[in-house]
C-alpha cells in the first residue's frame, strides 16, 4: 500500500504525461483507464497485455508512468520492471498484483518500483496516486 508521505517525496514537474498500463487482462486494462480517464494531464495512454508488446511501446512512447502486473504471459512483469529502470530511471513505475504481502512489496520496490498496488483492495487509489506525483 501506498501512503500520502510516499507522494511528496518523489514529485516532479511535468504537464504532459505519457502513461503506459500492462496487463495480461483485458478488463484490468480497461478498469485501469476508467480509473485515469478524468487526469487531463494525461495526454497519451497507450496499453498491452505482455513483456514482449510492452517492449516495442515503451521504446516509442517513453512513458513518464508505467503501471505495471507481476504476472505476464511471456516473462516475469519483475523483469520489465528491472528493463524500464534500466531505460529511464525517471519513469515512475507503479506495480500492481494481487500478492500484496509485505514481503513481496520489499522485493519489488529493492527492484525499481516506486510503487506498489494490491489489487484486491488499492485500485481505487490509482487516480489520486498519479496526480500527486506531478506538480
Amino acid at each position: 500500500m501506498c501512503t500520502e508521505n510516499d507522494f511528496d517525496e518523489k514529485k516532479v514537474k511535468i504537464e504532459k504525461m505519457k502513461v503506459l498500463i500492462v496487463d495480461d487482462s483485458p478488463a484490468i486494462i480497461e478498469k485501469i483507464a476508467e480509473l485515469l480517464e478524468d487526469i487531463k494531464s494525461i495526454t497519451q495512454l497507450a496499453s498491452c497485455g505482455s513483456y514482449s508488446q510492452a517492449l516495442a511501446v515503451l521504446n516509442e512512447l517513453k512513458p513518464d508512468v508505467a503501471i505495471l502486473d507481476v504476472n505476464l504471459p511471456d516473462r516475469s512483469g519483475i523483469e520489465l520492471l528491472k528493463y524500464v529502470k534500466s531505460k529511464s530511471s525517471k519513469t515512475v513505475v507503479i506495480m500492481c498484483t494481487n500478492q500484496g504481502s509485505d514481503h513481496y512489496r520489499q522485493f519489488l520496490t529493492k527492484h525499481g518500483a516506486n510503487f506498489f498496488l494490491d489489487k484486491s483492495k488499492d485500485f481505487e487509489k490509482l487516480p489520486s496516486l498519479i496526480t500527486s506525483l506531478f506538480y
